[in-house]
């Protein structure tokens, strides 16, 4: 039996990200669950965020913003940046986190991600609570280390990475297929109906 309960941000699990904005001038980071890809060709994807937050004057100004991967190691300054203000601390100074200049847009990258998502705003949709920035992405900068050695290929599963679920963070687990896995090599044998004699 389920209960009814009244509308509400009830997707979970989500990825729990650290964004970090801005130049020379000033800049920021931001944990953000509000995110996802919503088109492959050009590859663009979106960031929600409060008006209120410190961050979202950097992101309007500037029109950039780097989408950071957060691991386990992570998950300490991953919460930090999202219950402190830039207002009032220097993210990266007091995490430890250190900054690693983008190819492609100004605003920082986070050395200690796995993945850097590098992306220019192309449209602000204002929608309530939050106002989401929809944005091309425009390079993606990957760590070696999770780099397949003999084909080159991408194994997301060594990064050890965050997701954020209804106010807790949870590491990812064991991987139960991939995509297409259900269908890949396998026959479908058409049943033969047998006519009665």
């Amino acid at each position: 039996m389920k209960q009814q309960w009244r509308a509400g941000t009830m997707i979970a699990p989500v990825p729990a990200v650290l964004v970090s904005c801005g130049d020379e001038k000033e800049h920021n980071i931001i944990t953000v669950a509000w995110t996802g890809t919503i088109c492959s060709e050009p590859a663009m994807c979106y960031i929600s965020v409060r008006p209120e937050r410190h961050s979202y004057d950097i992101i309007r100004r500037t029109g950039e913003f780097v989408i950071n991967l957060t691991t386990a190691k992570l998950a300490k300054a991953t919460d930090w940046c999202g219950v402190r203000s830039g207002r009032d601390f220097d993210k990266f100074e007091y995490c430890s986190l250190s900054v690693e200049r983008c190819e492609h847009v100004a605003a920082p990258a986070i050395a200690q991600s796995p993945v850097n998502i590098e992306c220019k705003v192309k449209q602000i949709v204002k929608l309530g609570s939050h106002d989401m920035f929809i944005a091309e992405v425009v390079g993606v900068m990957v760590d070696e280390s999770l780099l397949d050695l003999d084909t080159g290929k991408l194994d997301l599963s060594r990064a050890d990475l965050l997701a954020y679920a209804h106010g807790e963070y949870f590491r990812l687990g064991e991987r139960l297929g991939t995509f297409g896995w259900t269908v890949k090599g396998s026959t479908i044998k058409k049943e033969k109906k047998q006519s009665k004699k």
